[in-house]
């Protein structure tokens, strides 16, 4: 695990607008390190295992992610995960509980935790936004009627909402503001984050650009 926190830094400094490409200073401020043979070094890693790529602008180069591989989904969907379960502010209990619950009617779910908690701007009478994003074939009525004791019960209370991989990936790419770009800028991922990325991805390549 030291070895992921470690390159977590660099790493993960992708994973804040995925769908925008990023130039050496923006990585080192999103990043936090200040070393530029370490940066660097970080950045030459991602090229060999082609999670990242380059392009020219003018003089400078930006880089970017590899979205069209798979590879690359699970890489950035596992760094996702890794993220939000090291969010020690996140009441992870409830979390357990709800997946337990969840996993009753499919395996094959996203869980993703938005709003204030996401962003760390929670206070003691902030609710704990919970979004589910499940398979088509999944009536999202199931979920909500088997989740909604515990997410009533909940303290914080949790605001549960349950969208179809096909609902979210059209809210993506309404030309309108929705909360579907709400929880692409601002979300924690506990689970399904290669899932997530297979419709970011799709968003993407339709024109989705934040």
């Amino acid at each position: 695990m030291n070895i992921i926190t470690e390159q977590y830094s660099i790493d993960a400094a992708f994973l804040n607008q995925p769908w925008n490409k990023l130039t050496y200073k923006e990585i080192q401020k999103l990043s936090g390190k200040g070393s530029r043979s370490y940066i660097y070094s970080a950045l030459n890693r991602l090229l060999k295992e082609n999670i990242i790529i380059t392009e020219s602008v003018g003089k400078s180069i930006i880089y970017g992610t590899n979205l069209n591989s798979l590879k690359v989904q699970n890489y950035l969907g596992f760094l996702e995960q890794y993220k939000a379960w090291q969010s020690k502010y996140i009441p992870l209990n409830i979390i357990f509980r709800l997946s337990n619950k969840l996993i009753k009617i499919t395996p094959f779910f996203t869980f993703i935790i938005t709003g204030s908690y996401a962003k760390q701007l929670q206070t003691k009478r902030s609710d704990l936004d919970v979004v589910i994003i499940c398979d088509d074939s999944i009536n999202p009525k199931k979920i909500y009627a088997e989740l909604k004791y515990e997410s009533d019960m909940s303290v914080p209370k949790v605001h549960l909402y349950v969208f179809r991989k096909s609902e979210f990936l059209a809210m993506l790419l309404d030309e309108k503001e929705n909360y579907g770009k709400e929880i692409a800028r601002h979300h924690l991922i506990f689970a399904g984050g290669t899932a997530y990325y297979v419709i970011l991805q799709e968003a993407i390549k339709h024109g989705f650009k934040g």
